[in-house]
């Protein structure tokens, strides 16, 4: 729409922050330069966007792809040229792979200067394309305000996209800026109602598995699978990792296809016949010497009932329709659990039952525990109802950005994030910006020392002889890492613990205060 006559005339920079807000963007994750102090300046006058500064891209991205777990709109991020977005690859690669919504906003050089090749110059679109849905670059401040109203609708389009809109300096401090309505959102497309009739016919007895990823792991959709599988005797399943499961006594629990490569074929091994919603047919997550990359046993069946960006809910209500299974009771409800108070020195064991004990209600957490929380599931089921999010995408240093964002989504509920050592070391930054914006955060820091996933892998892909230089590659102990003092520097009060007792009476503190809190739990 056009500026009234009597409306001073803004810039690009201006009705970018305006149609952002009026296609319901609200939120922003800064870490700016020279090129984008024209948006930093609209930020500040123009009311009712949130900016949050983050010390490094990575945190910024990774808190974009938590808001959009637990907030399901996008948030976007301010970004400074080409090395800026790279700084923040890594977690647009979880969030693509999370189908989480987010928004890029990459400042460019103004046109007239790009071509005198200055040091900050860079193929942005390149760097954005192999982690973006979509890229584009405005050409004029007339064309800001519509980009950015396409680009908040590519991020919208299920299950959620990673849009990144580049904007030269001169597109965004040029006069002629117009304010665009938003773009009407697209519409989910319909499951394979080919595939239905196989999908009903597939799932009878304990051979046959439902496998759930995506939306299919909200309370609505975990009970009508829990109807299915109680009226045909199917198992149910999830991928390893999930961009938002809900969990929790009351509500129907489902485990997960197992990480190690090994345990994932053995559990897979009784299905003849597995009707996939919202997930992929299992494959390993590295290929392994002598060992197969596709998890499921020869001869089975897999019917792809419906893609992630599909209609879940239509698939779900189909099959239990299907089935006649709408009048059933739903099976594997979790019941209240509370583990006993165990003791002694920190092990997973240990720990998962110290988090049986201390997830509260309503809380979100955020799992990058590694190793030591492969075998947190089962122990945690009977839990007070809370949500759990995964690093769908594999790059390390995911956990403290993602609980950024699901606290500002969610102000009013507890976070709770699992971290390895070696995985918070790569955005520990994000401690000054849980302290600065006072974020409910909990961090538990499970400090072995160690990159101890790797030392497995070395197993795995059948290195028995790793001498002494290649384990020293995988230690974290010359020097230790401080996480206390390095929590304190940045404003985050902290503890370390090294048992079980103090771990719980530790975590009882963090969900206590307000603001965020860090625990070093040393195993």
């Amino acid at each position: 729409m056009s500026n009234p006559t009597d409306t001073p005339p803004m810039n690009g920079a201006e009705s970018l922050v305006k149609s952002l807000l009026d296609s319901g963007l609200d939120t922003c994750f800064t870490n700016p330069g020279t090129s984008e102090m024209h948006f930093v300046a609209a930020l500040d006058h123009v009311p009712g966007m949130r900016s949050i500064l983050v010390l490094q891209e990575g945190v910024a991205t990774g808190a974009a792809d938590g808001y959009f777990r637990m907030a399901q709109k996008p948030a976007c991020t301010l970004l400074h040229l080409g090395p800026g977005l790279a700084n923040g690859l890594s977690n647009l690669h979880n969030a693509k792979k999370a189908g989480s919504g987010v928004v890029n906003i990459v400042g460019e050089h103004a046109v007239s200067h790009i071509e005198l090749n200055a040091p900050l110059t860079s193929d942005i679109e390149g760097i954005a394309r192999p982690v973006s849905h979509w890229v584009h670059t405005s050409l004029s401040s007339t064309d800001v305000g519509a980009d950015a109203a396409t680009a908040v609708h590519a991020a919208n389009i299920a299950p959620g996209q990673v849009a990144t809109l580049m904007l030269p300096s001169d597109t965004a401090w040029n006069e002629g800026g117009v304010v665009a309505a938003p773009v009407a959102p697209a519409t989910r497309p319909a499951f394979d109602q080919a595939a239905l009739e196989d999908a009903v016919a597939a799932l009878s007895g304990p051979d046959s598995l439902l496998l759930l990823g995506g939306a299919a792991l909200g309370e609505d959709m975990l009970e009508i699978a829990g109807r299915i599988a109680a009226k045909t005797g199917c198992e149910l399943l999830s991928e390893w990792a999930n961009a938002k499961l809900e969990r929790g006594a009351g509500r129907v629990a489902i485990n997960r296809v197992p990480y190690p490569i090994d345990q994932a074929l053995e559990a897979l091994k009784p299905y003849k016949r597995i009707v996939l919603v919202g997930a992929r047919a299992p494959i390993g997550f590295f290929a392994y010497p002598g060992k197969p990359a596709i998890l499921t046993a020869d001869g089975t069946q897999i019917i792809e009932l419906c893609k992630t960006s599909q209609d879940i809910a239509g698939a779900l209500d189909a099959i239990c329709d299907g089935v006649g299974a709408a009048d059933t009771a739903p099976t594997h409800v979790a019941q209240i659990v509370t583990p006993d108070k165990p003791s002694g020195p920190l092990d997973p064991g240990g720990i998962a039952d110290v988090l049986g004990r201390t997830i509260p209600e309503n809380a979100i957490v955020v799992d990058e525990a590694i190793t030591t929380g492969r075998n947190f599931f089962p122990v945690t089921a009977g839990a007070p109802k809370h949500t759990w999010l995964n690093n769908c995408g594999g790059s390390i240093g995911y956990g403290m950005p993602v609980a950024i964002g699901a606290a500002v989504a969610c102000p009013d509920r507890k976070v709770l994030a699992l971290v390895g050592d070696g995985s918070a070391m790569y955005t520990v930054q994000a401690l000054w910006t849980m302290a600065r914006e006072g974020l409910d955060v909990t961090i538990v820091i499970f400090a072995n020392r160690v990159y101890k996933i790797l030392r497995g892998e070395l197993t795995n892909v059948g290195v028995s002889n790793a001498g002494p230089k290649a384990m020293d590659m995988l230690s974290l102990d010359q020097p230790t890492l401080k996480f206390v003092e390095m929590a304190q520097s940045m404003g985050v009060e902290a503890t370390q613990v090294s048992d079980c007792a103090a771990l719980e009476l530790a975590i009882e503190t963090g969900l206590a205060t307000k603001g965020p809190y860090l625990i070093e739990a040393v195993l």
